[in-house]
């Protein structure tokens, strides 16, 4: 794959329409529990340092927690991800977003809520031991 334009819009939401934009600032109004647990410990680089956005709009998708730097996704799971369909489409979200050196992590919202350090020390060591980031 060849990317032609390299402006910093492209890079940061790999050009991600303005619908999408509209919809993170709305979700960001909207966040769950989870959601609001893990920011507390991600927001101004108190994971390992790490610049977290939340509800990041990026290709054709509002990511949950996004770290530039490191090309990482955080995703804060429901119950919905448990059905089929949606499990399917996370999958060809997780492969699209591969193409571009993006890589995954996933979290329940069961994990976050009870276990947030186990969580926090998770990305920690996934940056850190990983041999591509």
């Amino acid at each position: 794959m060849v990317l032609k334009r390299r402006n910093i819009n492209f890079l940061l939401h790999l050009d991600a329409e303005s619908h999408l934009i509209r919809k993170a600032q709305y979700l960001r109004k909207q966040e769950t529990m989870a959601e609001k647990i893990l920011w507390d410990k991600l927001k101004n680089r108190k994971c390992g340092d790490l610049k977290f956005r939340r509800q990041h709009p990026i290709h054709y998708y509002v990511a949950d927690f996004y770290c530039h730097e490191e090309r990482l996704i955080i995703e804060v799971d429901g119950e919905i991800h448990s059905v089929l369909s949606i499990k399917e489409h996370d999958k060809n979200r997780t492969a699209e977003l591969n193409r571009y050196g993006i890589r995954i992590l996933r979290f329940s919202n069961e994990q976050v809520i009870n276990n947030t350090q186990e969580v926090v020390k998770a990305i920690i060591e996934f940056v850190t031991n990983d041999p591509y980031g």
